[in-house]
C-alpha cells in the first residue's frame, strides 16, 4: 500500500462498513412490504418506452398499484412523473397503462409534474391536504421506498404502507447505491 493511503486505510474501511450497512438498510427496507389502507397509492414515474407504454421497471411499479386498488386498499391510484426530454409523458402514459387495465379514470390522478421524488412527495401532499385526507401507500421498487416515504412524510403525509415491484435488474446495483447518497440529501434537505 502507498505510505500517503495508509492513514486513510481506517477512515475508508469505516466508509465501506457505513456504506454497506446503509445499503443493506434501504434493501431490507423495501422488501418488507407493509400493506395497509390509505386514502391513495402513490405511484412514482420512470423511464417511458418509445412506444408510450411503461417501460418493464415502470409497469412492475403500476401492477403493485392495480394489485393493491384491487384489494380495496385505497381508493385512488396517484401516478407521478414528468415530461421525458423526448416528450413522453410518464403521468399519462401511467395512467393509461392503469385505465386499459381495469380502473376507472375518475380513481387515477396524474401529476405531470412529478419530475423527481421531492416533487412527487410535495405534490401528493398538496392533493391529499386539498382532499382533507392523510395517508398513502407506496408502490415503486424496492431500493426507492425509503426516499419515496421520506418525501412523503416531510410533506405531511403519513405513509400507511409499502408495496415494492417485483421487477429485478442489474442496474438496481446502481440504483442502491444511488439512493444512499439521495435519501441522506433528501435528509438534509427536506
Amino acid at each position: 500500500m502507498f505510505p500517503t493511503l495508509r492513514k486513510f486505510r481506517i477512515p475508508l474501511l469505516a466508509l465501506a462498513v457505513f456504506l454497506a450497512f446503509a445499503a443493506a438498510a434501504i434493501v431490507a427496507d423495501g422488501l418488507d412490504d407493509r400493506i395497509a389502507n390509505a386514502d391513495i397509492i402513490v405511484v412514482p414515474g420512470n423511464e417511458v418506452a418509445p412506444d408510450g407504454n411503461p417501460s418493464p421497471r415502470l409497469q412492475a411499479r403500476l401492477d403493485v398499484a392495480l394489485q393493491l386498488y384491487r384489494e380495496h386498499r385505497a381508493p385512488v391510484v396517484f401516478v407521478s412523473g414528468g415530461i421525458e426530454k423526448e416528450g413522453r409523458d410518464e403521468a399519462a402514459s401511467m395512467a393509461g397503462y392503469l385505465i386499459k387495465n381495469g380502473v376507472p379514470a375518475s380513481a387515477v390522478v396524474k401529476d405531470p409534474l412529478g419530475v423527481n421524488t421531492a416533487a412527487t412527495g410535495a405534490n401528493a401532499g398538496r392533493f391529499l391536504r386539498a382532499h382533507g385526507q392523510t395517508s398513502a401507500l407506496v408502490a415503486t421498487q424496492y431500493f426507492h421506498i425509503a426516499r419515496t416515504t421520506l418525501a412523503l412524510e416531510r410533506n405531511g403525509v403519513r405513509v400507511a404502507g409499502t408495496a415494492h415491484a417485483r421487477y429485478v435488474e442489474l442496474r438496481d446495483l446502481f440504483s442502491i447505491a444511488r439512493e444512499i447518497l439521495a435519501y441522506a440529501v433528501y435528509y438534509v434537505k427536506l
